[in-house]
């Protein structure tokens, strides 16, 4: 089982990023995923996440109105549209999946796979 997320880099303020989250050695199609964040020196905090069949998110606060998740059952892949990107979404971003679960997750040691995460630097 393996989930590789990929999409970040440096962009500046105002700008936009979207991030993918590509998994494999099984069908995701039945799981609730989610992505989180960690800014250096902070904990690992859940910013979204979406059901097995992409009818129910959840949003963090802090991304609201600017984040969407969304994802492809047939592609197996997660993804993350980040709009109006500030300066403190720098972060390194993960996916992350909770097998079997037909609900959003919003719970971090809920979930049972993880990504190796790519950075997102947003410059002022």
């Amino acid at each position: 089982v393996q989930l590789q997320a990929s999409g970040g880099g440096l962009v500046q303020a105002g700008g936009s990023l979207t991030l993918s989250c590509a998994a494999s050695g099984r069908t995701f199609s039945s799981d609730a995923m989610g992505w989180f964040r960690q800014a250096p020196g902070k904990e690992r905090e859940l910013i979204a996440a979406i059901n097995w069949s992409g009818g129910s998110t959840y949003y963090a606060d802090s991304v609201k109105g600017r984040f969407t998740v969304s994802r492809d059952n047939a592609k197996n892949t997660l993804y993350l549209q980040m709009n109006s990107l500030k300066p403190e979404d720098t972060a390194v971003y993960y996916c992350a999946t909770k097998v079997l679960s037909m609900q959003v997750v919003t719970i971090l040691w809920e979930y049972d796979y993880w990504g190796q995460g790519t950075q997102v630097t947003v410059s002022s």
